[in-house]
């Protein structure tokens, strides 16, 4: 990582987490309790994937970041949601999440459930009042994409598909399905509300966007598949080779790990070509799709 990059990741991290902070109810208001796990669940310590590729996008298109600072919490909101319901007993059951017992855990599972549906509506109301956003037109539409991003057909369609193809035998296209709903929906929301916060953006920069997202999406799963192979535990926060005991279906089970790392690869080279049709292959989305993709952790 360049340390341009590193002090950019930096700043937009501090940025989406006071942005939180404001937005979170604080605990002492009732249901302290409720509002409490919420605080722990999207405070807790993490990269903010999905806020830097708002921020990224927009500072590649030139649009201020209070224009965006709505759409990057609201992403973040439904990352953490999904993943306080995904820990949950009737899903992955785990007692972890990045070094921290899990939210059912820390507090109660009915508590949990309920901090991850407030989370979700708190993402909608944070696009819908967030004092610094686009005008309520362009409102509209990240609330319609976010929406879109989030249900059957994007990131709960996917879990639905990941937890039916539990032990059993898919083939690549099917594992590309589940990999493009699941995580990469809310990767192409993120590239995509900071683009409808461009208003000069024309139609062909928009569909150069879509082709990098897409390609960003499906490959960040891959290189998360080819890292619970051979990940470094300390670094990833799980044991190795966890989704593969779990009879969860990985890129590396299916293509083996040169032929995961062949997709990278090529995913890699379709989203720095769709950059590079508009002159952003030097942009901060473009070296911090390189960070993403290189990461070992």
């Amino acid at each position: 990582m360049t340390a341009d990059l590193d002090a950019r990741l930096g700043r937009w991290r501090k940025r989406v987490e006071r942005e939180l902070d404001g937005c979170l109810p604080p605990v002492t208001r009732e249901p302290g309790r409720l509002h409490s796990a919420q605080r722990y669940s999207v405070l807790a310590p993490g990269k903010r994937v999905r806020p830097a590729l708002v921020y990224a996008t927009a500072e590649t298109l030139g649009v201020p970041l209070e224009r965006v600072d709505g759409a990057a919490c609201a992403v973040e909101l439904i990352h953490a949601y999904s993943l306080v319901h995904d820990d949950l007993p009737a899903m992955d059951d785990d007692d972890l999440r990045r070094g921290r017992p899990t939210c059912h855990r820390a507090f109660d599972e009915a508590t949990a459930i309920l901090a991850g549906d407030s989370l979700q509506a708190l993402a909608f109301s944070v696009l819908a009042h967030h004092p610094h956003g686009p005008e309520p037109a362009v409102r509209m539409q990240l609330v319609a994409t976010l929406a879109d991003a989030s249900g059957a057909a994007g990131m709960a369609g996917g879990q639905a598909l990941d937890l039916a193809a539990e032990g059993r035998n898919l083939g690549l296209a099917d594992l590309e399905l589940i990999h493009a709903l699941k995580t990469g929906a809310l990767i192409r929301a993120s590239v995509r509300m900071a683009a409808l916060c461009a208003p000069g953006l024309d139609d062909a920069g928009r569909e150069a966007l879509e082709r990098f997202a897409g390609a960003i999406g499906l490959a960040f799963q891959v290189q998360d598949d080819i890292l619970d192979v051979e990940g470094d535990e300390s670094l990833t926060g799980k044991p190795v080779g966890s989704d593969e005991a779990r009879g969860l279906p990985t890129y590396p089970a299916l293509a083996g790990l040169d032929g995961a790392r062949r997709r990278v690869a090529g995913l890699t080279a379709e989203a720095t070509a769709a950059l590079a049709t508009h002159g952003w292959e030097g942009s901060p989305l473009a070296g911090l799709a390189a960070w993403l993709l290189g990461r070992r952790h």
